[in-house]
């Protein structure tokens, strides 16, 4: 059955999933994880991507995009092939690393763009990565952390996140923060991840 075409124009929002072929694991250590935020930094400027919240899991990434000047496509084509060749070269590897192309579901900003980034953020605390809502705090590899000011990322849109929990940092991160706990006991939300949001 041949692929649908995705619906991608600028100022479209996309939570995009990535997953290892045969769950592998597409992050095997620091070195990676940092290589693939050196390519996010880049080439979100670039092609005028905004992001909102993304995470990175052993096997799996997720990422909130808002589309720029340049398709979802080209940013995801060039983000992971690069990141493919570098891995497989550090690793000493061949082939494929990624399970068929991305996912993308496309999205109501006014609708769900807080109740995503909170999934998205929380999914290292469901997967056991980090313990409790002060080690997610500190966590470089999740956008929770630079919405917290504790880890800087220049390419994550984290003042537009802060500004739909209030008016000024200090008293927005508190809200953004309390909004998060709230979502700890929910689990995963199969309403995040599939259809209803397409």
């Amino acid at each position: 059955m041949p692929r649908t075409a995705r619906l991608d124009a600028p100022g479209i929002l996309h939570h995009v999933m990535i997953r290892g072929i045969e769950r592998r694991n597409i992050f095997r250590n620091k070195q990676d994880r940092e290589g693939f935020l050196e390519r996010l930094a880049k080439l979100l400027p670039e092609t005028g991507t905004a992001c909102y919240g993304w995470v990175f899991l052993s096997n799996h990434a997720h990422f909130l995009f808002k589309t720029g000047h340049l398709p979802l496509s080209q940013l995801m084509r060039r983000l992971l092939t690069g990141y493919v060749v570098s891995f497989n070269r550090r690793h000493k590897r061949h082939g494929q690393l990624f399970q068929n192309r991305f996912k993308s579901i496309v999205c109501q900003e006014d609708v769900y763009l807080r109740e995503l980034v909170r999934y998205i953020h929380l999914n290292p605390v469901r997967a056991g990565l980090v313990k409790g809502l002060d080690r997610l705090d500190r966590y470089p590899y999740c956008g929770h952390s630079a919405l917290m000011g504790n880890n800087k990322r220049e390419w994550m849109q984290t003042g537009d996140v802060l500004s739909t929990f209030g008016e000024d940092t200090k008293s927005a991160r508190m809200a953004y923060r309390n909004f998060i706990e709230e979502g700890i006991d929910q689990g995963v939300r199969k309403d995040l991840v599939g259809g209803a949001l397409k």
